[in-house]
């Protein structure tokens, strides 16, 4: 266990002289006059609509994680990335994400309405456009990974269940855009797990975001296979859990989600203020995640005198008047 120095905290990324401006839950981000876009990724945390902490780190861990993957899966697909000005920071081209998110799926697990295991053991076998077979268990393997599309909710509508079907009839995609997501995303998932293995993991489950930049051309963006983004559990634990019908061992990100709900209704009520000790215990769940994962020792940068005073001079390059 490293000491988590929790000055060294990014709560925005919020910078004059850059041009174009949008702020989401936890990235700041702003468009370049050259068409290009930089994504600041902040140590903001958020749940329940909500920013509920700060954890230090957070911000460079999920940037250098998703580095990672795209740096080991540039040859199954294209992606949105130009360089890397500042460890919090990606610089991309600009892309339309596409109005589909495509979730891939190893396993009969997930707990919100629309994972596959609550709709099976609501009763339903066919969902998504697949059919699956009678008597499986709880976080049992599929026969084979697959895709479980659901419309894009930009203005914070809910996202709804999709087929391939529906996704080719109503025009969300050609078919051709259908065909080339859906295969790089299989391939995809397919690295993902294979790379896992090897480091005595298991990737559950993940979501891709794909855009079209502006030639057309689609490309994987956002990010890929990060702890934000996926669902990965401990090999090692994984059978005995699955013959005890209990939870496999995970890495748990929702350690302060958890912490939440347990002291009131997030969602009506006033969320109580995230005490020190559950700020650290995250750090050093991400920490450890990017560790496991990668196999690499995660080396922070604490240069400037705060994240942000060196975020500002590693983009220097990019302020205009």
């Amino acid at each position: 266990m490293r000491q988590i120095d929790l000055s060294r905290s990014l709560p925005h990324a919020r910078i004059p002289e850059l041009p174009n401006p949008y702020f989401g839950k936890v990235r700041d981000c702003y468009d370049l006059p050259d068409g290009t876009r930089l994504l600041i990724s902040s140590d903001r945390i958020s749940a329940f609509d909500q920013i509920l902490a700060v954890i230090p780190w957070k911000g460079q861990v999920l940037t250098q994680l998703a580095r990672y993957w795209f740096d080991h899966t540039g040859d199954i697909a294209a992606n949105h990335v130009l360089g890397y000005p500042d460890p919090n920071t990606v610089h991309c081209k600009r892309v339309t994400i596409l109005p589909v998110e495509i979730v891939v799926r190893g396993y009969l697990a997930g707990t919100t309405s629309t994972s596959i295991l609550t709709q099976y053991k609501a009763g339903a076998r066919t969902m998504y456009g697949h059919t699956l077979p009678e008597g499986m268990r709880d976080n049992q393997a599929l026969p084979h990974p697959i895709i479980t599309p659901t419309s894009k909710a930009f203005d914070g509508g809910h996202d709804e269940p999709l087929t391939a079907d529906e996704i080719i009839t109503t025009g969300l995609l050609t078919k051709a855009q259908w065909d080339e997501v859906s295969q790089k995303a299989l391939a995809l998932f397919a690295r993902g797990q294979e790379v896992a293995q090897k480091q005595g993991l298991i990737l559950v489950d993940t979501k891709y975001e794909f855009g079209a930049d502006a030639e057309g051309k689609i490309l994987l963006a956002d990010e890929i296979h990060t702890t934000d983004s996926s669902r990965y559990w401990i090999a090692e634990g994984y059978e005995n859990a699955l013959k005890t019908g209990t939870r496999p061992p995970s890495f748990d990100k929702d350690v302060i989600r958890s912490w939440v709900v347990a002291r009131c209704d997030p969602y009506k009520d006033k969320i109580p203020d995230i005490p020190l000790e559950m700020i650290e215990k995250t750090a050093q769940i991400y920490i450890d995640a990017f560790e496991k994962i990668t196999g690499e020792a995660f080396v922070p940068d604490t240069g400037g005198a705060t994240p942000l005073d060196r975020i500002r001079s590693n983009l220097t390059q990019f302020f205009t008047d």
